[in-house]
């Protein structure tokens, strides 16, 4: 009997699991937080608070979870000290004999910069930021214990991720919304239903190896604020010069780096056709079917 562990339950996780659920006869999920239960068990996920602190235990209720699952999505963002589903649970998931599979979450940030040329898979990984040092550090650290125990293991490298409640509509409404121009500079992004299309194919191959899972078209940001609020009716913000924006340092580090990141290898090895191919189809399917909003 399959059972899923999601470690981190969080807006892609949750979709992973709402495609899947009939699939796996039982499935868990894990928060920092109790008072995100009640969308965890609208998943069909049985959650669990996990904190994933350095030092601490995953606790008897984990550790079942841990021994019964068959696969194994880990969706929690390393730190410092590595990634805490894998430092916190390594002895839990050494003994956990009826495992599977893994699908590890993971950012296109560990490729870095490539002045906007295309990458794939193969192309080294040259992190610039320290989140995506630590994330091709957790990478390695869950290949390497797949590796150990033998399992097949999946890397999906995402870009920005979007969908309902979190896309250029809800900025554009609540007033966030930037356009930030930087000349030459390009994203992928991602629509979290192609994300969740990819772990169930990628679930019921036991597939292995890393994946791109992005759209077919990276573009500048601020063409995609416009066309959302072309869709909406509305004016779209000014245009702001990208040297002389004010950014905080996290924002501004995201355009340090520009890249267009090839995704034929999910297409060709998971069978993979994106619903949401580019942010022009996207954003019109999401406003004619009014799925922008919420869940």
């Amino acid at each position: 009997m399959n059972r899923l562990l999601v470690f981190g339950a969080g807006y892609s996780a949750l979709a992973c699991a709402r495609r899947t659920r009939a699939r796996f006869v039982e499935a868990a999920g894990t928060t920092r937080s109790s008072g995100r239960f009640g969308e965890l068990e609208a998943a069909g996920l049985r959650p669990l608070v996990f904190s994933g602190n350095p030092g601490g235990e995953p606790g008897g209720e984990l550790e079942a979870e841990i021994a019964a699952a068959t696969h194994l999505l880990v969706s929690i963002g390393p730190g410092a000290t590595g990634d805490p589903a894998l430092e916190v649970c390594r002895p839990a998931l050494r003994a956990a004999r009826r495992l599977r599979w893994i699908c590890y979450l993971s950012t296109i940030g560990v490729y870095g910069d490539h002045g906007g040329a295309w990458i794939d898979e193969e192309t080294a990984c040259r992190p610039v930021s320290q989140r995506s040092r630590e994330r091709l550090e957790a990478e390695n650290g869950w290949r390497a214990f797949a590796a150990s125990r033998g399992l097949p293991l999946s890397i999906f490298r995402l870009p920005g991720i979007y969908g309902p409640g979190r896309n250029a509509f809800v900025n554009l409404r609540e007033g966030t919304a930037r356009r930030i121009v930087k000349p030459g500079q390009v994203f992928n992004r991602v629509h979290r239903d192609d994300i969740a299309e990819a772990f169930s194919r990628a679930a019921d191959m036991q597939a292995d190896g890393v994946f791109n899972i992005a759209d077919d078209v990276p573009s500048p940001p601020q063409d995609v604020v416009a066309f959302a609020a072309l869709l909406m009716g509305a004016a779209p913000p000014p245009e702001e010069d990208f040297a002389t924006a004010s950014l905080s340092p996290m924002a501004r580090s995201f355009y340090g780096e520009s890249k267009r990141v090839s995704n034929a290898r999910s297409k060709r090895v998971l069978g993979l056709v994106y619903a949401y191919p580019d942010y022009r189809t996207a954003l019109t399917r999401m406003w004619r079917e009014n799925t922008w909003n919420a869940d």
